[in-house]
Parts: C-alpha cells; sequence; structure tokens
C-alpha cells in the first residue's frame, strides 16, 4: 500500500490521503499511523480518497475507526452521536470518503460505516462538503 497526502482549501485546510492498495492485516497500521500523525500536526479535517483501493478487510475498518474517533467532534457526546447514527441525522464532520471502489463500498456499508461518514463519487465534492 502507498499512501500519498495532499492539501485542500474550502476555505479551511483540508488532509487528503490518496490511498492506493490494499487497506489489511499487513497494511493498516501504515494507514492509521499516517492519519494519526497529520492529526498529531494539527490536521482537523480529513478526506480518505478510496478510488484506487481494491480491497479493505476488518483490519482496515477497526482503522478507520481509529482514524474517525481521532477526528471526532470534542463537543459531541457518545449518546448524541450514537442517536444522531441510528436516526440518520448524523455524519462525522471531519471525516470523509471519496470515491471508494465497489468492494471497499460494499464493505463499508455492510459494516454500517455508511451510516456515520459520509461517502462521495469523487474527491472534489468530499472536499466540497465541508
Amino acid at each position: 500500500m502507498e499512501i500519498t497526502i495532499t492539501q485542500a482549501a474550502n476555505p479551511k485546510m483540508i488532509a487528503v490521503l490518496h490511498v492506493h492498495g490494499n487497506v489489511d492485516s499487513a497494511s493498516y497500521e501504515q494507514f492509521q499511523q499516517t492519519a494519526a500523525d497529520l492529526i498529531a500536526k494539527g490536521a482537523r479535517d480529513m478526506v480518505l480518497d478510496l478510488g484506487q483501493t481494491p480491497y479493505m478487510s476488518s483490519a482496515g475498518l477497526r482503522a478507520l475507526n481509529v482514524i474517525y474517533n481521532s477526528l471526532r467532534d470534542e463537543n459531541a457526546t457518545r449518546s448524541n452521536v450514537s442517536a444522531g447514527v441510528v436516526k440518520g441525522t448524523y455524519k462525522s464532520p471531519h471525516l470523509k470518503l471519496a470515491a471508494p471502489t465497489k468492494r471497499v463500498l460494499e464493505t463499508l456499508k455492510m459494516s454500517g460505516f455508511d451510516m456515520f461518514l459520509e461517502i462521495h463519487h469523487d474527491v472534489p465534492s468530499a472536499v466540497a462538503s465541508f
């Protein structure tokens, strides 16, 4: 797996991680650590470009959940977020997904990640959603 990072402004800075390759038990730590490093450097809004990610395993989903939790709104309580997810009214304001491949999109839907993460068709629309 290879990850390239770009910055987009709309009007605030948004980190875009372009993930090339599978996110699985062999690569999830790199995926998670790359995002953690950006967050430690001050990134507060992030797009994950999954257009070149053919497969995401349960290890990749766990890493995605860690990234989501790291970017979670400090003012949102767990109960408020949970209630919003159940009602379909809550989506993460700080983490967006872009262009997931068909297989990854199916994995995200089956695991329920689409209930709290916005999924966009491409990076520009994900960036514009902030």
